[in-house]
């Protein structure tokens, strides 16, 4: 577990309070980075100074925690920008109040889609600090796809040092112990105006947070999921390796016929054979089999979840016998067990899977026996519940 211990943020503050930089997406950094981490510890000093001449809010926000989620998503107190313009470098990053942005009707992400995301969670515990989970890797998945997007990316050191920044900066809204969660949305983008087909001349990197409830107050229930037969996620070649902007908004016709037939989401199959299991509209799939946990191969059509990757380290530690390959849908309408993992919910059993027809239910309530066993494990670190020898945790006080 690594242990951040950082001085008490005061509710109001001039902007920016933190700046950085980077040259390019290949991690050459400017001299100023080096100062980085001072400059951020000296402007967190330099609040409590400023704290007398702002006003002050409650510790805690009057809302019922079970009340909020992704569809009614909370306005918290402040988010994170830093920007890089044509020279390459990310600098003048800092806290700013939650609010609208502007853009360009010629922005580069408005008209051609360029641009990444990335989703974490922050996690309270009893004894009011709070928990984060493996950030260096979605930090290091963003500048994945930040290069297949032809941008330039923060350093994962930079982007820590912003997520810590904005995690404190809204530390009132993150949910009690089991209440819920802080969901944290990174997104760089080309803001920048251009209208021939070429990566934008600016960039922009937003950090927000927004509340989340527990999702299980009523424990875990099994989704139901159909397999898309003529709609595809993903082709090879394309991006679905990387958490692109343009990845969700082709899915919406099926998600939307699916949610119309009662189903909870969709499985897409691979676009070349329409026969191998890929991954469902935002979550990685595994099936168990005789003890034997599968997932599908990372191939560049199946999106690197971290959940995906802490998941497979957990059962191989455990002793179960782990294959990344490619999966015929067959294989997973025979299976023992059959989940799916991504951030927000960590893990979810699937019920059923409904394919040309046909509906293969698994169990009606509650995980699996060895998906049961895993969600425990990695649900308990994520939430700080659990010793973290694996130093995938930060905890911030």
């Amino acid at each position: 577990m690594n242990m951040v211990s950082t001085p008490g943020l005061a509710t109001a503050f001039p902007t920016p309070i933190a700046t950085t930089t980077l040259r390019t997406s290949k991690a050459t950094l400017h001299p100023r980075h080096s100062c980085f981490k001072s400059l951020i510890t000296t402007s967190l000093r330099a609040l409590q100074s400023h704290a007398s001449g702002f006003s002050q809010v409650s510790e805690l926000p009057d809302i019922t925690w079970d009340n909020v989620g992704f569809n009614n998503p909370m306005t918290t107190d402040y988010m994170f920008t830093m920007k890089c313009s044509e020279d390459g470098y990310f600098c003048d990053g800092g806290l700013q109040r939650f609010g609208k942005i502007e853009l360009n009707p010629a922005a580069c992400v408005l008209n051609y889609g360029q641009g990444v995301i990335e989703e974490l969670k922050a996690y309270k515990k009893l004894d009011n600090s709070i928990v984060l989970f493996r950030p260096e890797e979605n930090g290091l998945r963003m500048r994945m796809g930040a290069e297949r997007m032809c941008m330039p990316a923060p350093t994962v050191e930079q982007y820590m040092e912003a997520v810590k920044l904005t995690v404190l900066a809204n530390r009132r809204w993150v949910p009690p112990p089991n209440k819920g969660f802080l969901h944290i949305k990174p997104v760089l983008m080309g803001n920048g105006p251009v209208l021939s087909v070429e990566p934008a001349p600016e960039f922009t990197f937003l950090l927000y947070a927004t509340s989340m409830g527990n999702n299980f107050k009523e424990g875990l229930q099994p989704i139901n999921l159909v397999v898309a037969n003529k709609i595809h996620r993903a082709v090879p070649g394309g991006v679905g390796s990387v958490n692109a902007i343009g990845n969700y908004a082709p899915v919406l016709k099926a998600q939307v016929e699916a949610k119309a037939n009662g189903f909870c989401d969709v499985l897409y199959l691979d676009s070349v054979h329409k026969k191998y299991v890929e991954q469902t509209s935002t979550a990685n799939i595994f099936l168990v089999k005789d003890k034997i946990i599968s997932t599908p191969a990372l191939e560049g059509t199946v999106l690197p979840g971290v959940t995906r990757k802490s998941i497979i380290e957990i059962a191989q530690s455990q002793g179960y016998q782990v294959e990344e390959r490619p999966v015929l849908i067959e294989e997973l309408l025979e299976a023992d067990e059959v989940f799916c993992t991504r951030n927000a919910v960590c893990l979810s059993p699937i019920g059923s899977i409904t394919y040309m027809g046909k509906r293969v239910s698994y169990q009606e309530t509650g995980l699996g026996g060895v998906s049961e066993q895993l969600y425990q494990a990695l649900s308990n670190i994520q939430m700080g519940l659990a010793e973290d020898n694996r130093g995938w945790t930060v905890t911030l006080k």
